[in-house]
């Protein structure tokens, strides 16, 4: 027997997902506090940006595992190109291509983060925004894809990432509508 048919693959494709999809929350929730220039008190200003990063990778690691296990793993059965052409699947198109558009949605994240020096702040902003549309699709594949959907422990998991996903965004709206322009450059006088 090999990894891929004694049931390894399943099972770190599994893990993994989950994996990714706890981090991609983290990097979500990290990446409002990051453009509202949240910090800790005993942390120093670059600490918040540093971890977003490092989070970052550490998705991008994970999320890359559940990709090579999908594709190795018979009973997933998923194709090349199902990975990156959303609902191109045989076996549960819609779910897959799910993860297939956010997949390619980070792809472009990921892209345009290692060419942001080159790239003018609105562009590479208006990128960033993908972010709230990669993050929610990623939610739905986890829900609709695999044997765990209906288990208690994956639903309280994503349940969990939907509540800190929620607050930060309440918590980034609260703060938009606040007197001060959090957006502005450090030491810039509002007008």
């Amino acid at each position: 027997m090999n990894f891929a048919t004694n049931g390894a693959a399943w099972y770190l494709m599994r893990a993994s997902g989950v994996v990714t999809l706890v981090l991609l929350t983290a990097v979500f929730t990290l990446g409002i506090a990051t453009t509202t220039r949240w910090r800790a008190r005993r942390l120093p200003s670059f600490a918040a940006v540093s971890l977003h990063r490092s989070i970052s990778l550490l998705a991008v690691v994970f999320l890359g595992v559940h990709i090579v296990t999908a594709l190795v793993d018979p009973y997933a059965a998923v194709g090349v190109a199902a990975v990156v052409v959303p609902f191109v699947a045989g076996k549960s198109a819609f779910w897959v291509g799910l993860g297939a558009v956010s997949l390619d949605l980070t792809l472009a994240l990921i892209v345009s983060s290692l060419l942001r020096r080159r790239l003018n702040l609105r562009v590479w902003r208006g990128v960033h925004w993908a972010a709230y549309l990669s993050w929610p699709l990623a939610l739905f594949h986890s829900l609709g894809m695999g044997s765990d959907t209906g288990t208690l422990w994956l639903r309280a998991s994503a349940g969990a990432c939907v509540a800190s996903v929620a607050a930060a965004v309440l918590w980034r709206l609260r703060r938009a509508g606040g007197p001060e322009k959090h957006l502005e450059p450090r030491g810039a006088q509002p007008a």
